[in-house]
């Protein structure tokens, strides 16, 4: 399980910030997706990640919501490739640093994202691969 590609667990086309949108629309877009951390973009290439922490600092720290998400957005962004191996991302989720990381090929587009979730999932389905706890949710 630890040696499989990335790209076979990492979810496809995700959710997105733009580096325009303000930190009011990105707020909002992160609680309607329920999702902590983005991907932010231009032209499909990764531009950093967002998170819903970056968001309460720059509130915190008086700025106004029409502010950028380029204003607070982290731009040294550790990234992997979709050949990377699932136990590479699990590595670096138990630094305990990471909780989203971007997957993107050798230009730098962004391809997808990996969750330590993702990795559990994972990990959980290849020891018992039906379900065992709200069976009746999963069957229907």
């Amino acid at each position: 399980m630890m040696n499989q590609e990335v790209r076979s667990i990492m979810t496809k086309d995700p959710i997105v910030a733009q580096l325009h949108q303000t930190i009011d629309e990105v707020s909002e877009l992160m609680m309607e997706s329920r999702l902590q951390q983005l991907p932010v973009v231009e032209d499909g290439k990764l531009k950093g990640m967002v998170t819903s922490y970056d968001l309460w600092k720059a509130s915190r720290a008086g700025h106004g919501t029409d502010m950028c998400v380029k204003d607070v957005m982290t731009t040294k962004v550790v990234r992997i490739t979709p050949k990377d191996k699932v136990g590479t991302a699990a590595e670096l989720f138990a630094d305990r640093r990471f909780k989203t990381l971007p997957v993107v090929n050798l230009e730098n587009d962004l391809k997808g994202v990996v969750t330590a979730f993702d990795v559990i999932r994972c990990a959980f389905n290849e020891e018992y691969p039906r379900p065992i706890l709200y069976q009746e949710v999963f069957e229907h």
